[in-house]
């Protein structure tokens, strides 16, 4: 079978719950995972998401800030928790789906100085990265486990629209990219999105509202990232190569969140 795994920090689920349902009924994901979804459990749009055709629901919520959800097809069933978040925000949420244990996190963006000293946004960004990979390595690398969600790191050169530039901003500092490539070398994780679509071509999945035209100033950042491990290759590459994408277009769309979702399929 196929399972459609989607990514997405909608910047309020309520908001967006109408895209949510548009982009669903285009693309057919089986399991959706929202960031940014601004809201507590019992504010969730509970009613839209079962209409679409996603009745199975995982909600970590959130007065107002941050927020991550799960929203499947398929019935879900319980995974191991990941939370690593020191300040107790809801940042992750996990999930097992046909026996595929997915996790879907929402990192934090570590604000405007790239210190850890002298900003503790940046320090908490970095010990989450430290936390979550810490954790990970305890784990058995031909499990089937996906980890999605906002990372808030673009790692590649070609993942920003200007590599020396951006350097020196936080989302593509040394520092991050270093603490990104130690998450994936924990338990050899596969960047389905880079698979698909090689170096050098350059990706993105988040343009800001700054932009009157997120086309033309073409300014992106490639934040929102699906990794599985080795016990998933052989579903991810099934069909001969990897099948994910960037749903750029969404960022199109009326009243647009600044993320594109991002999708992935696995034949189990």
């Amino acid at each position: 079978m196929r399972l459609r795994i989607c990514t997405w920090n909608v910047n309020s689920v309520r908001l967006r719950a109408e895209q949510a349902a548009r982009f669903v009924a285009e693309q057919a994901p089986d399991v959706l995972c929202l960031q940014e979804i601004k809201c507590r459990e019992g504010e969730f749009p509970r009613q839209a998401f079962i209409d679409m055709g996603l009745p199975h629901l995982k909600i970590a919520g959130q007065k107002g800030w941050h927020g991550v959800a799960i929203a499947s097809r398929l019935p879900l069933e319980e995974a191991p928790p990941l939370d690593v978040c020191r300040e107790g925000h809801a940042r992750c949420v996990g999930a097992t789906v046909q026996g595929v244990e997915i996790h879907n996190f929402y990192i934090p963006a570590g604000g405007d100085v790239a210190d850890r000293v002298e900003n503790p946004k940046f320090d908490h960004k970095l010990d989450f990265y430290e936390k979550l990979t810490a954790e990970l390595s305890k784990r058995d690398p031909k499990a089937p486990l996906a980890i999605v969600g906002d990372l808030n790191v673009a790692p590649g050169e070609n993942d920003v629209w200007n590599h020396k530039y951006m350097s020196k901003i936080v989302s593509h500092t040394p520092v991050e990219i270093e603490a990104m490539w130690a998450l994936h070398k924990s338990l050899g994780f596969i960047d389905l999105t880079r698979e698909a679509y090689p170096e050098p071509q350059k990706l993105a999945s988040w343009w800001s509202y700054r932009a009157q035209d997120f086309r033309q100033s073409n300014r992106g950042l490639r934040l929102d990232h699906i990794l599985v491990t080795p016990g998933l290759r052989d579903a991810a590459f099934r069909l001969g190569s990897a099948a994910a994408r960037i749903h750029d277009d969404v960022r199109e769309w009326d009243r647009p969140s600044d993320h594109a979702p991002v999708s992935a399929d696995l034949v189990l």
